[in-house]
């Protein structure tokens, strides 16, 4: 036994605690011990369960099973009792040990006695005794309130058996509100509303005395109802365990009450009335007895057919006489003469004898009504718990806590006497104030009013007035009502908790003066028929309930109001926040399941500020418990969404009072522990709304737009919609789902996974299901024309049907609820079908969970920051402000730039292969039947297939990091087709790159395959001259000296080269045939074209200095003629770097290369087609563009010649001759000198040629991977790193490169960030050592391998072994090989020796030699590293067509640009038109605003900037989310704006004076917000 047991059967000796009065058995203790024991609820008994516990989510939550033993019976009563099902009480053990079975023994009936007397089963008197003595006094609260709602008697006096101890429930009761219509009401459609505890009732007593034949509370039950609806208010023996003997319920005093609904054909009595009744023998409760006597206007007694005890009968006073009523079975002569004994009157006494229920009960009911008719004794609970303490009932709320809060709370609401000027006065910075600072946040954002004005200015302005109301506010003193609510809610846990609860209550009590009466006059005035002759008054009553009501989120919104004027005061004077404790006060009472309002009601406005601070402090006190999902439910007004909520998860939604919810409040409610594991979240997050209102209604009040932006916010919010539908008014419902669907439409733009049910309220059939499949078509049908309707207003034409929006199936999308009451309230019940309907719906929402990713905390946060963002713009296809989005875009692009480049390097290095393969093809084997063609052939095919497969594995990837879901992956779904594209374009990029690269081998090959025979032929020649020579010269004499040798080769030389028959290439007028290709190029032009190019006799005059562009655009669209001049500079500069590259491949000129550059032309021409570019532009364009060209290719096709030559060639390798010659004649060793001539004319040429190859990759790949790799991560990344960079120079030149010659700067810096990066730490050196280490190590591989092979056995077959097993890394010059082996008299093996000692001494030599400057070395590369990395964050290479921002979309194939921080106009050189003065006018208000703009794009046409996609379809411009948004730009602006006026030529801008006060370090924070 533990000590707490110990504990639970002392005797008290604390006179205050005990009850002398009552002499318990001593037994009874331990009984109670044993109950407690049996029931699992001792541990409860000094720890008490709180509500929390109870709403928690727990494994139970989804399992409506019977209770197995009887310690599951609390925990099942309370959760059915919390779900409002009224079988709750009808609880009782399943014994697994019984078999129900026809055939069983005829003594079952008496076994089934025994196995009850074995304590399986408890009387659920006995079990509601025991939850509320285990029970703290909340949960005590809401279970009397659960309790009456489903009719259920309540505990009024609860008896405590362990401290011999009375406690009147009179806290726990003060949460029941009831309204009735007495028919003593004058007004037929009145009602009243009150507190039920505060109601001055008659109160009607039903006592036994001894033991009795007639079951007292069957006969309350039938008195209280109907015929026809009989409830069992009161527990009796017909119930479930009703008749299990009770062991700690005896003295428990029960009440219920009646209220008449003002039908008379309907109401049991015309007044309220309220009724005890006493469990128990009056012998044994004397206390109970006594306090019923004083407190009750009538007492029955029901007595046994023995001789009552008189001592019993005379307890009352004699004025107290004529109160109490005998009720017996028989009358008899013993119960004649006690009567008489102590001068009873015979009315006094009721005898049921032979007569039935019905009768005996009218007669009860009669004198009940003659008895409340002659005596007035009108009592309240309140006044009652004066008689319980004269009396020594402990009275529940004279704990020390509960009356602290209650004189906190009376001590504010004490002063409400007018509702309205109390919140003027106490709480100022709501109201007025609030309403406008709201406005002005949406007019910042949306620009409705800027008019002809500045846009930035007029920003400003907002921002200027957004402050002077702030500081209103911040001057107001906090009053002493939000200082006392302040203090209060500081308190420690149980007393706060107090205090909301009497402040809630006083503040209904309040409202119940004044809200029902406007709410029932506004119900009528909005009705369908009259609403428009109500139109003033609707609006007048809106704006008197809206004034009148008052509650706690009131004090919490001031609370709100409050460290948001502290936040902007400190902001702007830097000085600490004197209230930043406020939001983890509030964050405290919502994790102690109190809701907080998210949207306020009144002003359609979120505290963005508070909001954030409470979460932020909330996600600190959870965390790392810190895993939500989110439930909303959307719906009419007065549709029973909150009663739904609460009924479903019990949540404290405000229901009661003729209130409903405005805007949108939220709520916590916590998962059990031992369920996480398995719904893998923390907290169920429920969002309660607003009703929304049917469109006729909504036009009256402009109320619609309010309900558009609450809809898309809440429903972007959530996992789970539930859209409540009520089925009595069709055309409102249809109003509301176009609302609702408006909303879904949006959703699907961010691809948030989220879910829908439509539940159908007040549809009672059992059927339902089935034979609404017909509506639920119908239904299914009128949303999928609204979707129609819907995404033609969103620009969505692709979705046709509602389920291509979201989720949604007829069969399990829909539930139907019956109607709430089961009968006429207020004595009706909750109907059974209702709280099983509402269960259903609730397992189902928490079985879709199971398949959910939840979020953090502060991701909600996020999420409700950026969404509400994007309904204050009236923006709802979410922009990469959503920092949560962008983190996600920012992942993917991530991680599929990491496979696009290792994509490109793969294939980087298979193209560097497979054009060496080409160049080396036949040099040093005769190819077998294959051909030059063949091998190239095969090598695109194989490129092709590598391609396919690497399109294949990153389209792969892609899915996989879309199924594994991990950061917010759903997030970005949209853009998950881009990438899948970009995956395609890569694969044809690569593709087109390759073939080109591999064509470009193919003809360099082919040009040389032909001059390597002839030169072949030549050498041939030559080397058998030279041995010709050698062999005279030893015959005739062996002795010569070397000046005669020299003498003699050198006329060898002489007469062999005159006798070679090959001929010389001959050089070709490349200038002429470009002419005549342009010529072929613009014939098609007309006659017009033709007469002024026949002026051109050639191009020499042509292509000199800078072209000098002349484009006719009207002056006033200067901004396009700059953009379109830079587009033709980057044209001629892309021509000049494609001569390069043909240059750089040593290939002879072809006409398909001036081709190429004309079709690249025309193409770039063509763009201009609206600028109506004439003739003559055109043809001085390309005569430009040809003049220079065909000077570059006359060159390259010299230089090809000088290389190409056969005689030239014959010539270079004199030496090499000569010196063999010279070798032979001495018969000197030619090991060594051979091998360092094939190193220095073979090795060492084709290793520097690959190093240079490889050098720019692989230095992008150091970039791209190492400390560097953030930068070059993204474009967005990259950006922020460029405007970082100009932030630190801050000169205006760098800005002015930056803006007019964006890639030249770009390009530039990133050579900058390469050189700086290779530069440190002998970084460069490194690099090239380890490349140079490889392809030596290869070298030595090949020489040993060869060394090996029996095929080798001289020293021509070893050399070209060496060759070809190098053939796919180095390119071998044929003629130098050739050269190498021409008078070769060497043995292969001291050859290899000497050769391996020179590679060695070959790779000191080239390390030693890369140790120069990094720029020296750069300077040297054919494709510079900064090429290679400009490309991967060059991107698609689209700038914004209003400011030239450029693009950061991932990929290149995407399907929307867009630009995370977009520039003000005046950087693009936009002035205003009438001012001349520089424009201050970001894209990204402009486009939310009625401004026009105008441009050759629009053909000088004035076009609205709202409807800017009608010109420019592929741009996404998104607002900026707050003032700091474009701040970067706003600095520089401010700074140089004289100097962008003297470089425009126009005047200064006006500059906004909030862009004034910027600073450096925050225009920097501002790229960190968007990055």
């Amino acid at each position: 036994m533990s000590e707490h047991d110990n504990a639970l059967c002392d005797e008290t000796s604390d006179s205050a605690e005990s009850d002398s009065n009552i002499e318990q058995p001593p037994s009874q203790k331990k009984i109670m011990k044993k109950l407690l024991q049996n029931l699992g609820l001792t541990k409860h008994y000094d720890k008490k369960i709180t509500l929390s516990d109870v709403l928690q989510i727990g494994k139970d939550s989804i399992k409506d099973k019977d209770a197995e033993t009887v310690s599951d019976l609390p925990w099942l009563i309370l959760k059915r009792l919390m779900m409002l099902k009224t079988t709750a009480r009808s609880v009782k053990c399943s014994p697994k040990h019984r078999a129900d079975d026809d055939d069983s023994d005829w003594e079952d009936d008496d076994d089934q006695g025994s196995y009850e007397s074995e304590g399986a089963q408890v009387n659920p008197l006995d079990i509601f005794t025991a939850l509320f003595l285990c029970s703290d006094s909340f949960l005590q609260q809401e279970m009397i309130l659960k309790m009456s709602m489903c009719q259920f008697a309540i505990p009024m006096l609860l008896p405590n058996s362990d401290k011999n101890q009375i406690t009147l429930m009179l806290w726990a009761m003060r949460g029941i509100v009831q309204q009735y219509r007495p028919h003593s009401l004058t007004d037929a459609s009145g009602f009243v509303e009150e507190r039920i505890v505060l109601s001055d009732l008659p109160l009607v007593s039903f006592v036994r005395l001894g033991r009795c034949n007639i079951s007292k509370s069957h006969i309350l039950n039938k008195l209280l109802s109907k015929s026809q609806q009989s409830t069992d208010i009161f527990i009796h023996h017909n119930l479930d365990c009703g008749n299990i003997p009770k062991k700690i319920a005896n003295g428990l005093v029960e009440i219920s009450w009646y209220f008449p609904c003002g039908n008379k054909n309907i109401d049991v009595f015309p007044e309220p009335v309220a009724i005890a009744n006493l469990r128990g023998d009056i012998q044994n409760f004397e206390k109970q007895f006594s306090f019923l006597c004083k407190t009750s206007t009538a007492v029955f007694v029901f007595f046994e057919n023995e001789l009552p005890d008189s001592r019993y009968i005379s307890v009352p006073s004699e004025d107290l006489k004529h109160q109490l009523f005998w009720v017996g079975d028989s009358n008899n002569e013993c119960i004649r003469k006690t009567a008489e004994k102590l001068n009873l009157k015979r009315h006094n006494f009721l005898f049921k004898a032979k007569q039935n229920d019905a009768d005996f009960v009218k007669k009860i009911w009669t004198k009940m009504q003659d008895a409340m008719q002659k005596n007035n004794h009108r009592m309240s609970v309140v006044r009652m718990a004066e008689t319980a303490r004269e009396l020594g009932i402990k009275v529940d709320e004279d704990a020390e806590e509960c009356q602290r809060a209650k004189a906190r709370a009376d001590e504010i609401t004490s002063k409400i006497t007018d509702t309205e000027q109390f919140k003027k006065k106490e709480m100022p910075l709501q109201g007025e104030i609030l309403k406008m600072l709201a406005k002005l946040e949406k007019e910042e954002c949306r620009l409705k009013k800027v008019g002809d004005q500045c846009i930035e200015t007029y920003k400003d302005h907002i921002q200027t007035e957004k402050l002077k109301l702030r500081k209103q506010q911040y001057k107001k003193d906090i009053s002493a009502t939000m200082n006392s609510f302040i203090q209060a809610i500081s308190c420690p846990r149980v007393e706060r908790a107090y205090f909301l609860k009497w402040m809630r209550m006083n503040l209904e009590n309040l409202s119940c003066e004044v809200l029902p009466n406007l709410r029932r006059q506004y119900k009528e005035k909005c009705s369908v028929n009259v609403v428009c002759e109500h139109k003033e008054d609707i609006s007048e009553l809106d704006r008197k309930i809206s004034n009148c009501s008052l509650g706690i989120e009131h004090f919490i919104r001031e609370m709100g109001q409050l460290y948001e004027a502290a936040v902007s005061h400190s902001k702007q004077e830097k000085s600490p926040n004197q209230l930043e404790h406020l939001p983890q006060l509030c964050a405290e009472l919502l994790l102690d399941g109190y809701s907080l309002e998210l949207i306020d009601g009144d002003t359609s406005n979120i505290p963005v500020e508070w909001v954030t601070s409470v979460f932020s402090e909330l996600n600190t006190l959870v965390k790392p418990n810190n895993k939500i999902v989110v439930v909303t439910v959307l719906g009419v007004q007065s549709s029973g969404k909150s009663t739904m909520l609460n009924t479903m998860f019990g949540v404290q939604f405000a229901v009661s009072n003729g209130r409903c919810t405005r805007g949108a409040f939220i709520q916590l409610i916590r998962v059990a522990d031992d369920f996480k594991p398995e719904l893998n979240y923390d907290y169920l997050l429920i969002i309660d709304t607003e009703g929304l209102k049917s469109l006729e209604l909504a036009t009256l009040d402009n109320s619609h737009e309010h309900d558009n932006e609450l809809a898309t916010l809440v429903v972007g919010l959530s996992d789970v919609t539930i859209i409540n539908i009520t089925m009595e008014n069709s055309t409102e419902m249809k109003d509301i789902l176009q609302i609702v669907v408006h909303a879904f439409i949006r959703m699907k733009e961010i691809r948030k996974k989220h879910k829908c049910l439509f539940v159908h309220q007040n549809v009672g059939n059992v059927s339902a299901h089935d034979s609404n499949m017909r509506d639920r078509q119908f239904l299914l049908k009128q949303l999928n024309e609204m979707t129609q309707a819907a995404a033609k207003m969103e620009n969505k034409l692709e979705l046709q049907n509602f389920t291509d929006v979201m989720e949604y199936d007829t069969e399990n999308g829909d539930h139907y609820i019956p109607g709430l009451w089961h009968g006429n309230p207020p004595m009706a019940q909750v109907s059974t079908g209702y709280s099983e309907s509402v269960y259903e719906l609730k397992r189902h929402i928490i079985d879709t969970f199971r398949c959910y990713e939840p979020g953090s905390i502060c991701e909600f946060l996020e999420w409700t920051k950026n969404l509400w963002n994007a309904v204050k713009f009236e923006k709802f296809i979410f922009s990469f402000r959503n920092s949560m989005v962008a983190d996600a875009y920012i992942k993917l692009c991530t991680e599929y730039n990491r496979w696009d480049w290792a994509l490109r390097k793969q294939m980087h290095t298979w193209t560097l292969e497979a054009e060496t393969k080409i160049l080396n093809h036949g040099k040093f084997e005769i190819p077998d039947n294959c051909t030059i063609e063949d091998v190239h052939c095969v090598l695109v095919r194989n490129a092709e297939s590598d391609l396919s497969k690497g399109e294949k594995d990153i389209t792969d990837k892609i899915t996989k990091y879309y199924e594994e879901g991990e950061g917010h992956v759903e997030l970005v779904e949209r853009y998950r087709q881009d990438f899948i594209n970009d995956a395609k374009f890569l694969k044809t990029e690569l593709s087109s790159s390759i073939k080109r690269k591999l064509d470009a081998a193919l003809s360099r090959r082919q040009a040389t395959t032909k001059v390597e025979r002839i030169k072949s032929t030549c050498m041939d020649k030559m080397e058998k001259k030279v041995l010709d020579l050698l062999e005279d010269c030893r015959k005739n004499n062996s002795d010569m000296s070397d000046e005669s040798l020299d003498e003699a080769f050198e006329n060898m030389w002489k007469e062999t080269v005159k006798t070679l028959s090959c001929r010389r290439l001959q050089q070709e007028d490349i200038k002429g045939k470009v002419l005549h290709t342009l010529r072929k190029n613009l014939e098609a032009r007309g006659s017009s074209m033709a007469e002024n190019l026949d002026k051109v006799k050639d191009l020499n005059a042509y292509g000199h200095g800078k072209f000098v562009t002349e484009i006719n655009i009207d002056s006033k669209l200067s901004p396009d003629r700059n953009n379109r001049v830079q587009e033709i500079d980057r044209l001629i500069d892309d021509c000049s770097k494609y001569v390069e590259e043909m240059r750089a491949s040593k290939v002879d000129y072809d006409d398909t290369y001036i081709r190429e550059i004309l079709n690249n032309i025309d193409a770039n021409l063509k763009a201009y087609e609206n600028l109506s570019i004439e003739e003559d532009f055109e043809l001085s364009l390309k005569l430009h563009i040809c003049g220079f060209t065909a000077r570059e290719f006359q060159d390259i096709h010299y230089q090809f010649i000088q290389n190409n030559d056969p005689l030239n060639s014959l010539e270079r390798f004199k030496q090499t001759y000569y010196s063999g010659f010279i070798d032979l004649f001495h018969e000197r060793d030619q090991c060594q000198k051979k091998a360092d001539e094939f190193l220095n004319n073979c090795l060492k040429p084709a290793v520097k040629t690959y190093i240079f190859e490889m050098l720019s990759t692989e230095m992008a790949e150091v970039m791209l991977t190492g400390e560097n790799a953030l930068v070059f991560g993204t474009r967005t990344a990259f950006q922020y790193s460029v405007l970082t960079n100009l932030l630190h120079e801050f000169e205006f030149k760098i800005y002015a490169h930056f803006i007019e010659q964006y890639e030249h700067y770009v390009k530039l810096y990133i050579s900058k960030k390469v050189t700086e990066h290779f530069s440190t730490e002998n970084r460069m050196s490194e690099l090239e050592e380890s490349l140079i280490s490889v392809v030596t190590r290869e070298i030595r591989q090949a020489i040993t391998d060869s060394e090996q092979s029996t095929e080798t056995n001289d020293i021509k077959k070893f050399t070209q072994s060496i060759c070809k097993k190098l053939e796919h890394r180095l390119v071998f010059p044929k003629d130098a090989v050739d050269a190498f082996l021409s008078l070769s008299n060497v043995n292969e093996k001291p050859f290899s020796k000497m050769l391996k000692i020179s590679v060695e001494e070959m790779d000191k030599s080239l390390k030693e030699s890369y140790k120069a400057t990094v720029s020296s070395r750069l300077e040297k590369l054919q494709t510079k590293p900064e090429e290679v990395l400009f490309k991967r964050v060059w991107g698609c290479g689209k700038q914004c067509p209003f400011c030239n921002a450029p693009c950061e979309a991932g990929g290149v194939a995407h399907t929307k640009h867009f630009v995370s921080v977009h520039r003000p106009a005046a950087l693009k050189a936009y002035s205003y038109l009438s001012s001349r003065k520089l424009s201050t006018d970001i894209c990204s208000s402009s486009v939310y605003s009625e401004s026009n703009f105008r441009c050759t794009d629009t053909k000088g046409q004035w076009h609205p900037y709202k409807k800017y996609r009608d010109i420019y379809p592929d741009w996404e411009i998104q607002p900026d989310p707050s003032i700091e948004g474009s701040a970067y730009w706003k600095y520089v602006m401010a700074n140089f704006s004289e100097q962008f006026a003297k470089q425009y030529n126009v005047k200064p801008a006006d500059i906004p004076l909030s862009w004034k006060t910027i600073t450096k370090d925050q225009a920097e924070r501002s790229l960190n917000g968007n990055n």
